[in-house]
């Protein structure tokens, strides 16, 4: 069994990576510009993210699970808008 310090830890860092992409799709949104945005570091990006989703279930952890599947909902809304305002 972790610790709480250890689980607080996990929990912010899970909150900063997810929260990291709320500029970038909000940017994205406002000026529907995605010119310096990656389509390859994205779409490996939403791949790995997925695989951690799974895995995080597989697992029974649901804060890992949790964390990545809002992450992958906005590096998908960010690739979405790459492949369509390309």
């Amino acid at each position: 069994m972790e610790s709480p310090l250890i689980s607080a830890v996990g929990l912010v860092a899970a909150f900063c990576t997810t929260l990291a992409y709320v500029p970038q799709v909000w940017r994205i949104w406002k000026t529907r510009s995605t010119a310096d945005i990656s389509l390859g570091m994205f779409a490996l990006m939403n791949f790995g993210v997925a695989l951690w989703l799974v895995y995080g279930i597989a697992i029974g952890s649901w804060p890992v699970a949790i964390a990545n599947g809002a992450t992958l909902v906005l590096a998908g809304a960010i690739l979405v808008l790459k492949l369509k305002h390309g």
